[in-house]
């Protein structure tokens, strides 16, 4: 469970929520079926329906949800009211693509600062921001008002980038170094790794063609 009180995989699924919400508004249209909405996201209408029965009480039978009033509260839910401010650790081609995502201010988020280690990055300009250096991570947080850091740094480099974003009082990490981080229990961390999802993928694709060939 996570607060308030709403489990974290229900938390999981409230972006995709939002994303098809905010996919009808752009269609214009005003109100939508748990079963849309489900399809919409990629889920079953009894899960939607669990999920936003943890946030309040929402729909009319026979007419629906809302949709601009449920994308506002799932938006609230998620704290997405505010803005919230990133620094991003590593600008090498994933930091790069990172710093350069588009996405970002329609879901209300501001890549406020970059930083590198290499002299052959820092100074230079990515996405309209100049690289500063690593050893400035401390000061450029609290300058920056940072409450998001994005590591996209070498893995061997990553827990020792993750202490500092710590002890600087960040307390969201996004990680896309390929290993753990050992982090107080109050820092909340989300990894993501390219290589161990597509080993996933290969085990599933492994099992389907067993699968296939017990059948033929």
């Amino acid at each position: 469970m996570t607060a308030p009180g709403i489990p974290s995989a229900t938390v999981a699924r409230l972006p995709s929520y939002l994303r098809a919400l905010r996919d009808l508004v752009a269609r214009g249209v005003a109100t939508t079926s748990s079963v849309e909405l489900a399809e919409l996201s990629g889920v079953g209408p009894a899960q939607l329906r669990k999920d936003l029965s943890f946030l309040g009480s929402f729909g009319t039978r026979g007419v629906g949800y809302d949709v601009d009033s449920l994308a506002q509260y799932i938006t609230e839910a998620l704290g997405l009211v505010d803005e919230h401010r990133i620094a991003i650790v590593g600008i090498g081609n994933l930091g790069h693509a990172l710093a350069n995502y588009s996405g970002y201010e329609q879901r209300g988020f501001h890549v406020a600062a970059l930083l590198d280690a290499s002299p052959d990055v820092v100074g230079t300009r990515a996405a309209g921001l100049v690289v500063e250096h690593v050893d400035a991570l401390e000061e450029v947080v609290a300058r920056e008002k940072v409450s998001i850091v994005v590591l996209a740094t070498p893995a061997a480099h990553a827990q020792s980038v993750a202490d500092r974003v710590v002890a600087a009082g960040v307390r969201e990490i996004l990680n896309f170094a390929p290993r753990a981080l050992q982090v107080p229990a109050d820092v909340d961390v989300r990894g993501v790794d390219v290589g161990s999802e597509l080993q996933i993928l290969a085990f599933h694709s492994q099992a389907r063609a067993l699968a296939e060939a017990q059948d033929r």
